[in-house]
């Protein structure tokens, strides 16, 4: 593993993907307290690095537009409602990073303006350069696409030099880690041969937009502490998807 204690980070400005489900801890739904504090603490360890950092959160620990909850909805509807969960977590995760004495703004693809600023590229991009960390909520604005497919659109935006998918698991593997004892862990993987293996790395509109922007993934354990930094000062953590 490479030595990262004196090093500078391998980053100026990344684009971090974060899922919904990710702040719910053990919780079967809504946001785990204790979960954000430590998320948030890892991403003002990285912020106080210098790194640029922009954040693009899922809402599926509220509600999803393809969840067992919408069924029977108009998607679109449903998309709309899952939207406006992104912007409910970005606010949770706003404020606890107020909290650990980080300055962060909330851009909203769909207009709430009594509630957050809309999504501007050049105010988005002035922020990133003053040091504060941007939070992308509402996804693209339009439904039909995922929160995957926003951090790859927002990162290719804003010059990210990389997106970093933050999971449950480690990295991408042979096959399903909890099904198969016998899976390794990717260290590093083109796009080709992501899609040629089937392996899910994120949604195909998302990938293939990463892809075709040069954008490289690191796919990363959220729930592993001092994964994140680790990431950032490039070390051996994860899978690094590329060109």
């Amino acid at each position: 593993m490479t030595n990262v204690t004196n090093a500078k980070p391998a980053y100026k400005r990344v684009l971090l993907k974060l899922s919904g489900e990710a702040l719910m801890g053990d919780d079967a739904f809504g946001i785990n307290r204790a979960t954000i504090e430590r998320m948030v603490a890892d991403v003002a360890e990285v912020s106080r690095l210098g790194v640029e950092l922009a954040i693009v959160i899922g809402g599926g620990n509220i509600f999803r537009g393809v969840a067992p909850g919408a069924q029977g909805m108009d998607r679109a509807t449903a998309d709309y409602m899952g939207m406006l969960a992104t912007v409910m977590n970005s606010l949770a995760l706003a404020d606890a990073m107020r909290q650990a004495g980080i300055t962060a703004r909330v851009m909203s693809a769909i207009g709430i303006d009594q509630v957050v600023e809309p999504y501007v590229r050049p105010k988005a991009l002035q922020y990133l350069e003053e040091g504060k960390v941007v939070v992308f909520a509402a996804g693209t604005g339009n439904p039909f696409f995922t929160t995957d497919t926003a951090a790859a659109l927002r990162g290719s935006e804003i010059g990210a030099e990389i997106v970093l998918k933050a999971t449950k698991v480690d990295g991408v593997y042979t096959a399903d880690p909890k099904k198969d004892a016998t899976a390794t862990r990717y260290t590093t993987i083109s796009f080709d041969e992501a899609i040629s293996r089937h392996l899910q790395v994120m949604d195909a509109t998302a990938f293939a937009l990463c892809r075709d922007q040069k954008l490289p993934i690191k796919v990363f354990s959220i729930v592993k502490p001092g994964a994140l930094r680790n990431v950032i000062m490039g070390a051996d953590e994860g899978t690094l998807v590329h060109v």
